[in-house]
C-alpha cells in the first residue's frame, strides 16, 4: 500500500476489525480462541480459531492426533462454561483423554447425525447454546449445504470446525478459514489453505502432547455408547 496519508473517514473504515488490507491478516481478537500453538495463533486472523464462521480441516485418514489440535481451545471453552457438540463422529471419543485435556464431561454432547450432520449443526447454531461444534459432514455434501451452515454460524459466539476428506481441498468452499493436516515426525503438518488476508508461504510442523492415557481423543469402533443410550444427543461420560 502507498505511505501516502489516508482520508480520515477511509482510515476509520480500515481500522474495523471486520475489514483487511489485502497484504495483511484480519483481527478480530475479541472473536478468536488462542489455539494453544503460539507459531499456528500467529498465523490465524485475531490470533487464534474463530468464532462466528466456519473452519474447515481436511485429512486423509483419522488418527493423525488431529482432535489433539483442537483440544487446548475446547479446554479453554469448556473452562469458561460452555457447551461442546461432537455432531456425527466418526469415533466414539475416549472420555479419560477429553478428562485429562481440562474439559468437562457433563458438559460435552455427541449427536448421531447419520445423513442429516448439516441439518443438525443448523439447529445447534440456531439454538445458541453451545460454544463449539465439531462436525463431520455427510459425503458429498454439496455448496449449498455449506452456504446454509456458514450462514448459520455467522454473528454466533460459537466455534464451528467442519471434518472433510483431504480430496476436497481443490474444491471451493464457503467455510473462511480451511487447513489441511498431516502426519510429521513429531506431530503434525498444517498448510492454511485459505484465511483472510495474505495467503499463508508454508506448512507449520506442530508438536502436539497426548494427555490422558490413549494418544488419541477419539477412540473406539463406532458410536456405540450413544446408541446403546437412544436419544439422539447423548452425554459423553
Amino acid at each position: 500500500m502507498s505511505a501516502v496519508a489516508l482520508p480520515a473517514a477511509l482510515a476509520e473504515v480500515l481500522a474495523r476489525g471486520d475489514i483487511w488490507r489485502g497484504d495483511t491478516l484480519a483481527s478480530l481478537p475479541a472473536s478468536a480462541i488462542p489455539s494453544g500453538h503460539a507459531e499456528l495463533d500467529a498465523e490465524l486472523p485475531g490470533g487464534g480459531w474463530p468464532r462466528g464462521n466456519l473452519t474447515e480441516i481436511l485429512v486423509d485418514r483419522s488418527g493423525l492426533g488431529e482432535i489433539s489440535l483442537l483440544l487446548p481451545a475446547l479446554a479453554r471453552l469448556s473452562a469458561e462454561g460452555g457447551w461442546l457438540a461432537l455432531v456425527a463422529p466418526p469415533w466414539l471419543p475416549h472420555a479419560p483423554a477429553w478428562a485429562a485435556a481440562g474439559l468437562a464431561l457433563d458438559r460435552l454432547v455427541v449427536v448421531q447425525a447419520g445423513k442429516q450432520a448439516a441439518w443438525c449443526c443448523e439447529q445447534l447454531l440456531a439454538c445458541g447454546g453451545f460454544a463449539g461444534l465439531l462436525v463431520w459432514p455427510e459425503a458429498g455434501i454439496g455448496a449449498q449445504a455449506l452456504r446454509r451452515l456458514q450462514v448459520a454460524a455467522e454473528g454466533q459466539a460459537t466455534f464451528t470446525c467442519l471434518w472433510r476428506p483431504l480430496t476436497q481441498a481443490g474444491v471451493p468452499s464457503p467455510a473462511p478459514l480451511r487447513l489441511t493436516l498431516a502426519a510429521s515426525d513429531n506431530g503434525l503438518s498444517v498448510q492454511i489453505l485459505k484465511r483472510r488476508g495474505r495467503p499463508a508461504a508454508r506448512p507449520l510442523n506442530l508438536s502436539l502432547p497426548h494427555p490422558g492415557r490413549s494418544s488419541r481423543a477419539l477412540a473406539g469402533p463406532s458410536l456405540s455408547l450413544a446408541t446403546a443410550r437412544g436419544p439422539a444427543a447423548a452425554a459423553v461420560a
